[in-house]
This record gives C-alpha cells, structure tokens and sequence, in this order.
C-alpha cells in the first residue's frame, strides 16, 4: 500500500493507472498516425508543436471519467459491454473537453481525424485490456503477505474485509490460534497454529507483516521471538494499525486512550486548523458566486411546492460542543417533528416532500451551509454536525465520541464519502471510526481529495446524511 493525500492506495490501483495512462497514449498516438495525411508529420507536431500537451490533455479528461465511474475503486467483475459502456461516456467528455478547449485556444486542440481515429482504437481495445488486466494484476503483482496471531473478532472483519478486497494487494497466509484446530477454515484464511508455532509458521509462509490480534497479550504473546522477527526484518503491527490502512477507519471497539494521546500523526495541529479556516473560506466565497442563481432558484422552487420557509433551520453541535444553527433548504414539510420530537432522519422518510427528495438525491439542499462556512460555524471538510438531543446520548454509549468535535463540522467530510447512510448506532460507530481517522489525519491533501471525491458522490450516487 502506498498513501498518497494521506490515503493508502494499493499497488493495484497505481499500476493500473500506469497502465491505463500507456494504453490512452498509445492509442491517442496512433490515431494520429492513422488520421495523418502526412504520418512522417506526427512526431513533428508532438516534439515542436506541443502536441504530447495536448494528448496529455485529452488523456487527464478520460482518466477523470474514469475516477468518477469508480474505475479506481469498485473492483466488481464487469463484463466487456459494460467497459464499453463507460469507455463511451469518457470518449463522449473527452470530446467536450477538446470543443471547450478549441473555444478556448486552437493550439490546445489535437487534429480532428486523429481524435477520432485514437477515440474508435479505445472503443477496441480498452474492454479487452480491462477485461484481462485485473486478473493479470492481481496474480502477478507482489501481494503483501500477512500472518495474523490470534482471532479477535476486530481482527477477522479486518481479514474478511481482506479477502474481499483482493485489489488491495494484501494476503492473509492464516491464523495462530491454540484454542481452535490446526487447519480449520475461518473467513478469509486458516487456522495454521498455536502461538507455539510462530517460528515454523513464519518459516513455512514467509509473511511480509505479522498482525497481532490479542486483546490480552500478558504472558501469552511471545515477545522475545517477535523481537526477533522483527530485527529480521519481518514488520510487526497492531490489527487496529492494519484495519486503518485497509479501511479508512480508526477501530473504536480496540483503541486504548494512550493510542492517540501519543500518536504523533494525530492531525489538527493549530497551523492546520487555521489553514483549513483560511482556504474553507475562500472555498465558500467561490462556491457562493457560482452557485448563488441556482439557490435563488431551488429557494423559489421551494416556496411555489410546499407550504412554510424557503430555509430550515436547526440547532446543531460544533468546535468543541458549541451550538450553533445550520441552515438548509427545506426538504421536508413544515412541522415534521411536532408529534415524534427528535428523530433520525431515515431513507426514504415519509416527512419529505416530493420536491425535498430530488433536493436530497442532488444535494442541493445543503447549500445554505456554505453560509455556516463563512460565518466560521462549519468548515468545507469535516465530521457532520449532530443535533444536541443526539450527541448526549450518543456520548454516553458511544467511546472517544466526543473527540469529533475537535474541528469544525464540515459541509462534507470523510464519512460521507466512504458510507452508506444509515439510522442506528452501528452505523454511527462506523461513521464515528470515519471520522476519527479524518481527525487524525487532518491535511490540506486529504481536504482536497474528499472535495473531489463529493463531485463523484453528488454525480452518481444517492443523498447522505
């Protein structure tokens, strides 16, 4: 795994995009030769007449299509059709980008016949290279092979996430267990021994990484032969350190208190948090010039299709327990809680209005908090802001809940990209697990990769929180 904007990116996924980025030259290339009526002209134009600037161009359009269809992060088997089918789309804004391009200067234009050519040899070719390039990937890129000593339940989810993610680039070669069997089957590898196996083991399979999964390691992990793996150069990690790099998230159910008190990754430095003021306000102000006469008419929208306030507002917890109002179009009708009092907002609530839920699938309707950003209450990235009713009670049940509310809530955030929605206090753990591992990893680069990584969200897929 390599980590790039403070994300681990595995080493699938980046000689994937190497290879992507060879076969979309290549075949740009060769469209031009094809398209040329004087091919012994091409290399003039892409050495004297900037002609590799222009491909890179239209090659950085493709691989953004890509990214936002999920060609760098869903890893599903998909058939040739289906290739074909997104190929398309990237074509189709490569195109766009190429007319946005000549209206904007000629010379950033590549040769019409050539795009053309090079546009139908991607239609070809790029189906059969997806098509085989993910299994030729997985079986002949250097897996990270890892050996996990004990069983905890935080530790199988880790393994069983394993094995479903082969694209991660990571092995699991069993378990060392003395309570259960040798070689009985568990998710995602095989019981291959006790604790007093470890050295045979380690021989036998070899593993890049040693996981420790105990939760009570007195007098039963071996120390002394562990140090000694590790001098050998064998690394040697907490299951909590590897569910963080497999998944994104902090392992609330494992994390002691001294984990983040010494942490020295632990991310929201003062330097970082008045950065994040500074560029989440400048960040506003632009989305609020470009955005204001489409507010003007979703608020107009709102008002002829329901009856009540254009905006709703709520009493939400920021920076360090502080409440504040958020503000928001109203997607639902007026008085929703009037008989339930304080209630999670559900999928597919009843209370919302027609209009409501087209806002909520766009996500229009939070663009009233571009308002909370620049009045100092929300930042663009963050934890989301929970309803005081709420985070009483989810504080009392929930450990280092509280902690969110270090930074400044955010418009969007960690959390809101990687799941699902949900309602119950499972859903919260995992959210809160989000956001802990955003606290900690609190970065310009990490901001800017969720700010790109909403477009796609708010692009394909359906309303969050």
């Amino acid at each position: 795994m390599i980590r790039v904007f403070r994300v681990f990116v595995s080493k699938v996924v980046i000689a994937l995009l190497f290879g992507d980025l060879l076969l979309l030259f290549a075949c740009l290339i060769a469209g031009l030769y094809i398209g040329s009526q004087d091919p012994g002209m091409v290399w003039f134009y892409l050495t004297e007449e900037d002609g590799f600037r222009n491909i890179s161009i239209a090659v950085a359009s493709i691989v953004v299509s890509f990214y936002f269809q999920s060609l760098y992060s869903d890893f599903t088997r998909r058939s040739r059709v289906e290739y074909l089918q997104q190929i398309t789309v990237a074509v189709g804004l490569m195109l766009l980008t190429q007319a946005l391009v000549a209206y904007i200067s000629g010379a950033f234009m590549l040769p019409r016949w050539g795009v053309l050519a090079g546009s139908l040899l991607l239609l070809i070719v790029f189906p059969v290279w997806r098509s085989a390039c993910l299994v030729l990937l997985r079986t002949t890129l250097g897996l990270r092979k890892v050996l996990f000593i004990g069983t905890d339940p935080s530790g199988m989810t880790i393994a069983e996430s394993i094995a479903a993610r082969p694209h991660l680039g990571v092995h699991t070669v069993g378990f060392l267990d003395g309570s259960l069997p040798l070689g009985e089957q568990l998710s995602g590898g095989r019981v291959l021994g006790s604790f007093a196996d470890l050295r045979r083991v380690v021989a036998e399979t070899c593993p890049h990484e040693i996981v420790v999964n105990i939760s009570e390691r007195r007098s039963v992990l071996p120390v002394d032969l562990l140090l000694d793996l590790r001098f050998s150069g064998i690394r040697i990690i907490e299951a909590a350190t590897l569910h963080e790099v497999v998944s994104g998230r902090v392992l609330v159910r494992s994390l002691r208190p001294s984990q983040l008190i010494f942490s020295s990754e632990l991310g929201p430095s003062r330097r970082r948090l008045q950065l994040q003021n500074i560029y989440s306000f400048l960040i506003a102000l632009v989305i609020l010039v470009l955005t204001f006469p489409i507010m003007l008419l979703v608020g107009l929208s709102v008002k002829l299709t329901s009856s009540g306030p254009v905006l709703f507002r709520q009493k939400r917890v920021g920076l360090n327990g502080k409440i504040f109002t958020i503000y928001k179009f109203r997607s639902m009708v007026v008085d929703a809680e009037a008989t339930t009092g304080a209630v999670w907002a559900k999928k597919n609530d009843p209370r919302v209005t027609t209009f409501g839920a087209v806002l909520r699938r766009l996500r229009l309707d939070e663009l009233p908090q571009i308002f909370n950003v620049l009045r100092g209450d929300m930042s663009i990235v963050g934890p989301r802001p929970e309803r005081p009713e709420f985070v009483t009670v989810l504080s009392e049940q929930i450990p280092f809940y509280r902690q969110r509310h270090v930074v400044k809530p955010g418009v969007t955030g960690w959390a809101q990209i990687n799941h699902k929605y949900g309602d119950t206090i499972e859903d919260t753990i995992i959210k809160l697990e989000y956001d802990l591992y955003y606290i900690k990893n609190l970065s310009p680069s990490l901001d800017l990769y969720i700010i790109f990584d909403t477009l796609k969200v708010m692009l394909f897929s359906g309303h969050g929180q």
